[in-house]
Formats: C-alpha cells, sequence, structure tokens
C-alpha cells in the first residue's frame, strides 16, 4: 500500500511490530494522528475462531466514542414524545417505514422501535441491514427513553468482518489517556465474556490501536488485565 508523506513521518515514530503496554500506546496516540480535524481512535482485535460471523455482542464505552449518534425510533404515536424529550433524532411509526421502504433512506445511525412494531419493520431487512432493531442489543424495547440514553452514552454492538477482525471506535485523539485506557479495557473485557464456549486455544491474537489518519500501535495483551 502506497503511503502519504505525512503518514511516513508519523510512522518514524513507533514500531507497529513490538507490543507496548496499554499505558504507553493511549498516550502515545496522539502523536501519530496527523490530521487538523480531531479523528476518532479505532481499536481492532483479530480474533481466533472458526466462525467469525457469530462473533459479536453489546458493548457499553463508559466514555463513548466521541461521535454524536444520530437515533430514529419507530413506535406508535403514544409513544413519540417520551422520544423526543430523551433525544431521539427522528420519530415515526408506519410514516418512517414508508419512508425507509420507498425512498431507501437509512440517514440515521441506530433504529430503536416497540415490539409492537417490529411485524411491519420485518420486510425492511434487506435496507437497514445492520440497522434493524434487536432485543439482544436493546433496540427493541417499551422502554425506549433508556434505550435511546444507552445508546447516545456509548452502547452499542460489535462484530467481527469475515476475516475474523473487530473494529470499534473508543474515542476521539482529544480525549484523556485514562478515558481511552477505560474505554479500550471495557471493550476487550466484553470481548471475552461473549467468547463462543466452544472457542479453542488463544481467543483474541492481537489488538491494535490507530487513529483515523496514522499508523498503529500494536498493544501487549498482558497489560489489558493489570
Amino acid at each position: 500500500m502506497k503511503r502519504g508523506k505525512k503518514w511516513l513521518e508519523a510512522s518514524k515514530k513507533v514500531n507497529s511490530r513490538e507490543p507496548i503496554s496499554v499505558d504507553e500506546a493511549v498516550k502515545k496516540i496522539k502523536e501519530l494522528s496527523y490530521t487538523k480535524f480531531d479523528g476518532t481512535v479505532e481499536a481492532h482485535f483479530k480474533i481466533n475462531y472458526k466462525s467469525p460471523q457469530n462473533v459479536r455482542g453489546i458493548v457499553f464505552l463508559p466514555f463513548g466514542t466521541g461521535k454524536k449518534v444520530k437515533v430514529l425510533v419507530i413506535a406508535k404515536e403514544d409513544k413519540h414524545q417520551i422520544a423526543k424529550e430523551a433525544g431521539a433524532d427522528v420519530v415515526g411509526s408506519d410514516d418512517i417505514i414508508e419512508k425507509i421502504q420507498n425512498e431507501k433512506w437509512t440517514d440515521f445511525d441506530v433504529c430503536i422501535a416497540t415490539p409492537d412494531m417490529m411485524s411491519k419493520l420485518g420486510k425492511l431487512g434487506p435496507i437497514l441491514k445492520g440497522k434493524m432493531p434487536k432485543p439482544k442489543s436493546g433496540t427493541v424495547t417499551e422502554d425506549i427513553a433508556t434505550a435511546i440514553k444507552n445508546v447516545k452514552k456509548g452502547q452499542f454492538e460489535y462484530k467481527a468482518d469475515k476475516t475474523g477482525v473487530i473494529h470499534v471506535p473508543i474515542g476521539k485523539v482529544s480525549y484523556d489517556p485514562e478515558s481511552l485506557k477505560e474505554n479500550l479495557k471495557t471493550l476487550y473485557q466484553s470481548i471475552l465474556k461473549d467468547k463462543p464456549s466452544d472457542a479453542k486455544g488463544e481467543y483474541i491474537k492481537t489488538i491494535y490501536i490507530a487513529p483515523t489518519m496514522g499508523p498503529s500501535l500494536k498493544i501487549n495483551q498482558k497489560t489489558m488485565s493489570i
């Protein structure tokens, strides 16, 4: 892969193949970001499991991701005011379902729905894909106010891609090191907790963190439990 001058300059500050402690990594990440905007810090976990498509879970990052989450709520009219007061960005019922179906509209990050609307949402699966509400993720619920607050504060679903890597935003470059560290360790513990019962050997092979634009840092896993 051809790299730009700024990336190559930043890469001189680190050896991406040499594991370092989580404390060192979260302190060094700011040096590696060369964007003028406040970039995202991502964590990349390589998972050792035969069926990576089944590696998924729900995590609540204590300091959030730093990203403004746009929430859509689909519920009957009696729940609309509750949803708006809780911070939903878009609220609707049959009108929104029609908009998604007819316009292929998906301009939102998370969709929360009440159970009585799910029978109508089934046909939207091919359009919503990863945004379809699910009981397991807490996005199909009667308590929509709590669900909205949770996703706004930092709750989301993670999953491995087809190569067995979990890519997750853990905050912004401007975050202080301790906040990044707590988010990363929370994610690490969540991935271990959700480990499939039939997984063999070393479950998490490697952990890297990297800014939106900049080289990555390899984390020494032993320091994640300290």
